[in-house]
């Protein structure tokens, strides 16, 4: 809900920063140059500043390079009204998370202090995170069906193919025409292994307990023997995870897949990092669990395209020349029957895709 100037103005100045402090959201007091007359508590969060050493700095020097936020402010003092925006993209500093706010600027005249702004602020991350898993859930269910159905119509007529063709290669005469049979019989092995991959696992994941650490140093050690001299793989494990109930070899294949996506990215140089974490109270879509693990795999690539964000995770759609479209699309549904999600945020220079794993409860008692 936005501040109301109209209260405020009755308000001393030495009485306006306590009557902000009472606040649940995070509200800047601006003056005419854009300099900091007050945030409260919750900007104080936000922001990661402190209202002593914020006072009297320029709000570009509590954002990192967010042009859009100033355009807001700049905005609302042209038009003399109260402007609004949504989703903006925000970042307080070069170590900050990056986060999703609505932002509402309303300029504010107090007694001694013409001129100024208030800025409300609601981090809405969260919120949009829920709705990016949720969608990804609902992408994964609907492709899932897709995908099966599809591979079945075609995995049918590609055995009657390939058995056509061997009947024809024992009743060709010339030898020299056995080279088009075995075109054939080949191009129908090829396509039978891409509907394989297509259809996926079909048997439920068999989930033992497993060391979560020792399956992603697994795959590290695969993806460095492909990996090009000039890429270095890194590792960043936390070592307080607990032991997990997984299958053991979808995990594998999930994370390779990732992994091998990362190396495609970076190239003949770059920087892949292999990173546990444990999150507590996390949600999954909707679901919320008191552990998930959390595994990432980043890399300073240029970045997934911008025009394959919202479908990055279907199957048959890639970027790359050559790519299948199918490694993130099984990644998703191997993890998918673990009741986790793999999710990623991409920019030039650090793309990361973090796979979400949650814990039943009865398997927090021991350490990885």
């Amino acid at each position: 809900m936005a501040v109301e100037p109209q209260t405020l103005l009755r308000q001393a100045p030495a009485d306006f920063a306590g009557l902000l402090d009472g606040l649940s959201t995070c509200v800047l007091w601006l003056d005419r140059d854009g300099a900091v007359l007050h945030l409260n508590e919750p900007a104080e969060d936000l922001f990661g500043i402190g209202r002593n050493h914020a006072a009297g700095r320029s709000i570009r020097d509590l954002v990192r390079a967010n042009t859009e936020l100033e355009g807001v402010i700049a905005r609302a003092r042209a038009a003399g009204a109260q402007y609004s925006r949504r989703e903006l993209p925000f970042e307080s500093g070069p170590a900050a998370p990056a986060r999703c706010i609505d932002v509402t600027v309303t300029p504010f005249d107090a007694p001694g202090q013409p001129g100024g702004v208030l800025v409300e602020i609601a981090d809405v991350t969260q919120h949009q995170r829920i709705l990016r898993e949720n969608a990804l859930l609902t992408q994964l269910g609907g492709s899932r069906a897709m995908v099966r159905q599809l591979a079945h119509e075609i995995k049918n007529p590609l055995g009657g193919l390939r058995g056509a063709a061997q009947l024809l290669e024992r009743q060709l005469k010339d030898p020299t025409l056995h080279e088009y049979t075995a075109v054939i019989i080949a191009e129908a092995d090829r396509l039978a292994a891409l509907v394989d991959a297509l259809l996926g696992p079909g048997q439920p994941p068999r989930k033992e307990p497993a060391n979560i650490h020792e399956i992603v140093q697994h795959v590290g050690h695969l993806l460095a023997a492909e990996a090009p001299s000039g890429v270095v793989i890194e590792r960043d494990y936390d070592p307080s995870l607990p032991r997990l109930r997984l299958d053991r070899n979808q995990i594998i294949q999930a994370l390779l897949n990732l992994g091998r996506n990362a190396i495609q990215a970076v190239g003949q140089r770059g920087r892949i990092v292999l990173r546990t974490r444990a999150l507590t109270n996390a949600s999954i879509g909707s679901r919320r669990y008191r552990v998930v693990a959390c595994i990432q795999v980043e890399d300073d690539g240029p970045g997934v395209p911008v025009d394959l964000k919202d479908t990055v995770f279907y199957p048959l759609v890639t970027g790359r020349p050559g790519g299948t479209g199918l490694g993130l699309a099984v990644a998703q549904d191997l993890i998918g029957r673990h009741d986790g999600l793999i999710e990623f945020d991409s920019r030039p220079g650090r793309t990361v895709f973090t796979l979400l794993l949650p814990f039943d409860s009865n398997e927090l008692g021991e350490t990885a």
